[in-house]
């Protein structure tokens, strides 16, 4: 943390009841810049503990998504973890949970009980299609979101099946639609001064959908239903992938006319830069064939730093296709600090992703990765709810903990 230079949500507490991604990704980004998390998980664990990649039995992913909380355990659909949850709920600002719709009321925590307790609470629920409709109580995570939303129809080759991420997509972007919109409804109860909390009804699908850009719109006003494209684009060319001489993938796109004129000058000559049919975005989709084998054609010819080089002194935008070992060695991204150390006592010295964007004055900050399960649980629930080491260890033996 820069000296003197204090974190924008410091003595803000946000209780992250959620689990896997999308809930408890908003609760990461709250506590990066400065948000005392505290993360409350099951008896269990979350099981984002133990999906994906492990080292000494130490879920990775959990390590990054939790970073910055404490952890605490209570099992809700107990009398005893209820009544601590509102316990909790009493001193929170912002509470997160992703239980399936009509979980929360069942124990009775759902928003008119937490409202009730703490009419300042801002409580976010995220679920697969949202807190309404015919399919609120359907369960969803990214993937079904990712097709729900109309990500993948759109997304892979022509002639291939509709294309799925291999990470979790739809559950980012809701966490940060997620974020932001807790952060309208702080603004709205303290900056207006309402001092009214709400509840944010946040599905998966639908930030995801908004992303998708004017379909619904295409739709309505020219019954366009936009197809899968590959990599290449209706609206402009050349837009694509493209092999180097070496065996690298590169990226390009041309969004502006005096772009497209340098990469067809630097890729065909003048003839191809003036060529008529590729004057304008219409004519390079209909010719588009052509102008991909203009670009792939010099690109194919060159290494990649050569076309990386001769790219740049062109002025035209152009990114390498890297995987996660060449971005550890790019410049960029050392100049930049986009991947952090953090001391970890599990796992000794780790590397993970930095907190973003970057602040001039309230930045944000990676203080630990997430912690063991129940680590804090004598630290809140004694030193700050008041139970006694004996009676932290009876809730233990009866489950609640």
């Amino acid at each position: 943390m820069a000296e003197n230079k204090s974190p924008p949500l410091k003595g803000l507490r946000v209780i992250d009841a959620s689990t896997v991604i999308a809930g408890p990704t908003i609760g990461m980004q709250m506590g990066d810049f400065g948000a005392d998390v505290i993360k409350v998980e099951h008896p269990r664990g979350d099981v984002l503990r133990n999906t994906g990649d492990m080292k000494d039995g130490v879920g990775l992913w959990f390590k990054m998504t939790n970073r910055n909380k404490r952890c605490i355990t209570l099992n809700f659909s107990t009398e005893k973890g209820q009544e601590l949850f509102k316990e909790l709920i009493k001193t929170a600002d912002v509470v997160i949970e992703n239980f399936r719709t009509g979980t929360m009321e069942k124990w009775g925590l759902g928003w008119e009980d937490l409202k009730a307790i703490n009419p300042r609470l801002v409580m976010v629920r995220v679920t697969g299609f949202g807190q309404t409709g015919p399919y609120k109580n359907r369960p969803g995570f990214g993937t079904i979101a990712e097709v729900f939303s109309g990500f993948a129809a759109v997304t892979g080759d022509p002639d291939r099946p509709p294309t799925l991420p291999n990470f979790g997509l739809a559950d980012g972007i809701a966490a940060a639609y997620g974020t932001f919109a807790t952060m309208f409804a702080l603004y709205h109860r303290d900056a207006q001064g309402s001092g009214k909390g709400q509840y944010i009804d946040l599905s998966i699908y639908e930030p995801l959908f908004q992303v998708m850009g004017p379909q619904p719109l295409q739709y309505d006003q020219l019954c366009i239903i936009q197809k899968r494209w590959g990599n290449r684009s209706k609206n402009n060319a050349p837009r694509n992938t493209y092999q180097t001489q070496d065996g690298h993938w590169v990226a390009i796109s041309t969004n502006s006319p005096a772009i497209v004129t340098r990469v067809l000058t630097l890729c065909g000559g003048a003839e191809a830069a003036n060529d008529p049919r590729f004057q304008t975005p219409q004519s390079r989709v209909e010719h588009i064939d052509e102008v991909d084998g203009i670009v792939s054609s010099w690109i194919g010819r060159h290494d990649l730093n050569v076309v990386l080089d001769e790219f740049e002194k062109a002025e035209a935008a152009i990114g390498p296709a890297y995987s996660i070992d060449q971005i550890f060695e790019d410049p960029q991204y050392q100049a930049r600090g986009d991947i952090v150390d953090i001391a970890d006592e599990d796992l000794g010295t780790l590397k993970m992703t930095n907190a973003f964007p970057f602040m001039s004055e309230t930045p944000a900050e990676v203080r630990h990765a997430g912690a063991r399960k129940g680590q804090h649980n004598d630290e809140i629930l004694g030193d700050e709810l008041g139970l006694t080491a004996d009676e932290i260890a009876k809730l233990k033996d009866d489950g609640v903990l």
